[in-house]
C-alpha cells in the first residue's frame, strides 16, 4: 500500500525521537520514498546522519538553508509529498501546528500541506498530554482534519506510567497506510474468521491443530485499509491488530460456528480461513483425566462439528460472496472443486497442509471462472492478492 508513495517524516524533539529511525526503516522496507524534516531539538536526540543513512535521501533542518530556499524548499516539500506524518509530535509541536506558527522548517511544511494527509503520533509525560491546552490543540488538529495515533498507556521516559507513550513503529505504519491507501471496498462488510479452534476433552487438554491464524489477520487487515468495515473472529492464538476492526475471540467451533452467523447476514464478503476443528470431544472429562499406568489406553468418542462456510452459504439471506479456505495434503484441486461445490461457495482457495503455521503461503484459487495458482509468497502479499481475485469476482458480477 507504501510502494512508491512520497512520505515526508518530521520529527520532534522528544526522547521518542530515536523511535522514529525505526519507523523510517520500516516505511522504507514498505516501498515508500521517505524524506525526513527534523527539528533543532530533535537533532538534540538523534543526528540527521542516522535517517540519511536509513532512508537514502538528505535530512531536511534548516528553514533558512539557503540554497534550497532560493527554490522555497518548504513549499517543494510540501507539494511533492502524498502524506506528512509526525513522530514523535511533542506539545510544543502541536501547539505550533495548531495555532499557525512558522518559524522553523517542520511547521511552515505543515502550513503548506494543503489537503495533505498528516499523521500525528504524540509523545510526551502524562500531565503534559491531559492538560486542558494540550487538549484544545488536539481538537483544533482534528476539526482541520488532522489524523492522531496514540498515544499509548505505559512506562514513560520520565519514570512515570500513563498515557503519553508514542505508539509502536509498526502500528503508526499501520495507520499510514490506511490513510495512504485507495479505498476500493469502502461501504462494504467483510466478515473474516482465522485461526485454530481447539475442542476440549478434559479441563486441560484440548484438540487442535498447528493454524497461526495469520493469513486471516492479514487479509482482515488488508480488507480495512481498502476501505472495509470488517468483523473479525479470532480463534484462540491470533495476534492483535492495530488497525480499526471489530473483534470477537471464541475458542471453540460451536463458539465461532455461532458468532459467523449472526455476523454472516448483513455482510457483504465472508472469507472463511479458520482452520476449524472437525470433530470434537463427545463428552469431555470434568477436571483432568489422570494416567492410571500400566499401559492402559483411553478413547475418546468424537462427534462432527457444524461446518461453518456451509452453513453460511446456505443462509437465505448470505452474504453476496462466500469464500472458503482449505488445506489438504493430496489432490488439492480435485478436493477443492468437490468442496466448493458441496458447500456452495462462490470461491475456495486451497493450500498444502504441510505449510500450516508457516509465514509464507501459496496454493490455488478455484471459482467459477476457473483456477488460478498462486506461487508461494508472503502471506501478507497473499492476502492482498486474495482480496484482489474477490474484488475481480465483483467487478465480473457487476458486468454481467
Amino acid at each position: 500500500m507504501l510502494r512508491d508513495k512520497r512520505i515526508l517524516l518530521g520529527v520532534g524533539g522528544g526522547i521518542a525521537a530515536y523511535r522514529a529511525a525505526e519507523l523510517a526503516r520500516l516505511l522504507k522496507h514498505e516501498g515508500a520514498q521517505v524524506r525526513c524534516v527534523l527539528t533543532r531539538a530533535a537533532q538534540r536526540f538523534v543526528a540527521p546522519l542516522t535517517f540519511e543513512a536509513l532512508t537514502g535521501t538528505s535530512a531536511h533542518t534548516d528553514l533558512f538553508d539557503l540554497t534550497r530556499e532560493r527554490e522555497m524548499g518548504h513549499i517543494r516539500l510540501a507539494r511533492e509529498a502524498d502524506m506528512l506524518l509526525v513522530a514523535p509530535a511533542t506539545a510544543h509541536l502541536m501547539a505550533r501546528f495548531a495555532h499557525g506558527l512558522a518559524d522553523d522548517l517542520l511547521s511552515t511544511i505543515f502550513l503548506a500541506a494543503d489537503n495533505l494527509p498528516v499523521l500525528l503520533a504524540p509523545a510526551m509525560n502524562r500531565a503534559m498530554w491531559q492538560a486542558e491546552a494540550t487538549q484544545r490543540n488536539r481538537q483544533c488538529l482534528a476539526a482541520q482534519g488532522v489524523h492522531f495515533v496514540g498515544p499509548e498507556c505505559g512506562a514513560l521516559a520520565c519514570g512515570e506510567e500513563g498515557e503519553g507513550r508514542m505508539s509502536e513503529p509498526v502500528r503508526i505504519l499501520a495507520h499510514a497506510r490506511l490513510l495512504c491507501a485507495d479505498k476500493p471496498l469502502l461501504g462494504q462488510r467483510w466478515l473474516v474468521n482465522a485461526g485454530r479452534t481447539e475442542e476440549p476433552w478434559d479441563d486441560v487438554r484440548t484438540l487442535s491443530n498447528r493454524a497461526s491464524g495469520r493469513l486471516g489477520l492479514y487479509l482482515a487487515e488488508e480488507a480495512v485499509v481498502a476501505g472495509a468495515e470488517v468483523t473479525f473472529v479470532a480463534g484462540p492464538g491470533v495476534p492483535s491488530s492495530p488497525l480499526p476492526m471489530r473483534r470477537i475471540d471464541v475458542c471453540t467451533a460451536r463458539q465461532m460456528h455461532a458468532v459467523c452467523c449472526a455476523q454472516a447476514s448483513d455482510c457483504d464478503v465472508f472469507v472463511a480461513t479458520a482452520a476449524v476443528s472437525d470433530y470434537r470431544v463427545a463428552s469431555p472429562v470434568r477436571g483432568k483425566l489422570k494416567r492410571k499406568g500400566g499401559g492402559e489406553t483411553v478413547t475418546l468418542e468424537l462427534v462432527e462439528n457444524p461446518d461453518i462456510v456451509a452453513d453460511v452459504a446456505r443462509m437465505p439471506q448470505r452474504p453476496g460472496k462466500v469464500i472458503a479456505c482449505a488445506a489438504e495434503r493430496a489432490h488439492h484441486l480435485q478436493h477443492a472443486q468437490r468442496k466448493r461445490t458441496a458447500k456452495r461457495v462462490d470461491a475456495i482457495f486451497v493450500n498444502d497442509a504441510a505449510r500450516m503455521g508457516d509465514v509464507r503461503g501459496g496454493g490455488w484459487w478455484l471459482s467459477a471462472g476457473g483456477v488460478v495458482e498462486l506461487s508461494e509468497m508472503d502471506k501478507r502479499a497473499l492476502a492482498a492478492r486474495l482480496i484482489e481475485l474477490i474484488r475481480r469476482m465483483e467487478e465480473e458480477h457487476d458486468a454481467s
